[in-house]
């Protein structure tokens, strides 16, 4: 059973009433099916919970703790549920641009708006029952980050490969009566969703406001591995700065109606038309972070704000190697270079990683591999340490996207290769020694 208790922290409130292989059945008379039942169910500061033991009898067992005080259970899986794959065909879909021969757990596609309300994936709403549709609105499960790509039927449906996801417009509206929060992608094609297609579906977006609380516009990611698949173009300079151009205005509309932008580019997008990225004050409550939404600019303020209360003998003067995708080089360039003006033991360089594995037209440092890294470093004088962000890793292991480990970069590097998080203060630490 998925709802079996794997692990029990003995110091939580229910550390002496639980123990390893009981199931939990049910909170205050609420039966518990997954994560989101158990999740919501479990934050009042009174409970009741019906547990199982292992030979089939039940218990009740009272509980008093603080409110929204985790219980300190955990289960055989995360989602306490299968998670819900995918139903769509996406002509832009990056997992099917993945070569063979990787672990298997990256060639999932996972749909899951439990996933989404807990660990920020994007989910299309295609495949959820009615019953899980009520379920989230009953149980405010919010905020949701949606995929739109476009709120035109048709167009959606083409993009998707999928006739049931051609409305999208009646389910968010739905979400957004029953009160909760949406944050929305688009992923734009050229010659498909860009334009007034675009247009279209930033107009029909923004009428759902707060509802749709923020959208961010990404450039389509092509791999190298594209056979068989839909022919796509990617962005130039002259068709990234276009479509910044729109959204840039419709957003300057938006702002003067609703108090909010509402719509943003991603830095992708700029690098790729060779513009500046807005200033910190252009993206409001950084919203859109994880879609790479003024990713470039939060991490340049927060160095500059660290750098202010750093002494000028700070630092250890051990050189090292910063390696990074394409993309973020020129910036990590700018930042290493005013750290060593105000710091002269800063010691490093900056070393762009090109990505061979997936492809030249892929730029950013999340999808660098571990064997591009090795093969570029290699033979290169490093330093002490190579310092890499720490997207570049699957999340909380010390493994990059084709399996090399942290261990066997730094081998065959012959020096430490150190994930550095993702703060301007982190960088900067990491720069300094600390």
């Amino acid at each position: 059973m998925l709802n079996t208790v794997t692990n029990v922290d003995k110091s939580s409130p229910v550390g002496r009433h639980v123990r390893v292989g009981d199931a939990l059945v049910a909170i205050n008379g609420h039966e518990i099916e997954d994560v989101l039942d158990y999740r919501y169910w479990s934050y009042e500061s009174r409970l009741t919970l019906t547990i199982r033991r292992p030979d089939g009898a039940e218990r009740t067992v009272r509980v008093r703790k603080g409110e929204g005080e985790d219980l300190g259970l955990d289960f055989g899986e995360y989602l306490m549920d299968k998670p819900w794959g995918c139903s769509n065909r996406c002509v832009f879909c990056f997992i099917d641009q993945l070569p063979r021969g990787l672990r298997r757990t990256l060639y999932f596609k996972d749909d899951d708006a439990r996933l989404s309300f807990l660990t920020g994936s994007y989910i299309t709403l295609t495949n959820l029952s009615e019953r899980e549709f009520e379920r989230i609105c009953a149980l405010k499960i919010s905020p949701i980050n949606v995929s739109v790509h476009a709120t035109n039927p048709e167009l959606r449906a083409r993009l998707m490969g999928n006739p049931k996801a051609a409305d999208i417009m009646t389910p968010l509206k739905r979400l957004a009566e029953a009160g909760l929060t949406m944050n929305c992608q688009v992923v734009c094609c050229p010659g498909w969703n860009d334009g007034e297609e675009l247009e279209r579906t930033m107009r029909e977006l923004a009428g759902l406001y707060p509802g749709v609380y923020s959208v961010s516009i990404v450039p389509v990611g092509l791999t190298k591995h594209r056979e068989g698949l839909e022919p796509l173009r990617p962005f130039d300079a002259a068709s990234a700065a276009v479509t910044i151009g729109r959204v840039e205005a419709f957003a300057a509309e938006c702002l003067e109606k609703y108090g909010s932008r509402i719509f943003w580019c991603s830095d992708e997008l700029y690098l790729k038309a060779g513009l500046e990225v807005p200033p910190d004050e252009y993206y409001e409550e950084y919203s859109q972070l994880e879609n790479g939404v003024g990713l470039m600019r939060l991490l340049e303020a927060e160095f500059m704000d660290a750098l202010e209360g750093v002494p000028s003998d700070a630092g250890t003067s051990a050189p090292f190697t910063l390696a990074t995708g394409v993309a973020a080089a020129p910036l990590l360039e700018k930042l290493l270079h005013t750290g060593h003006k105000k710091c002269d033991k800063i010691n490093g360089r900056v070393h762009a990683v090109v990505n061979d594995f997936f492809g030249r037209t892929i730029d950013v440092a999340g999808l660098v591999t571990g064997g591009d890294l090795i093969a570029q470093l290699r033979g290169l004088e490093l330093g002490e340490r190579v310092l890499i962000p720490h997207t570049m890793l699957r999340h909380g292991e010390g493994v990059f996207l084709d399996d090399v480990t942290l261990e066997e970069a730094s081998a065959a590097l012959g020096v430490p290769v150190v994930p550095v998080g993702g703060s301007g203060r982190e960088l900067l630490d990491a720069m300094l020694g600390e």
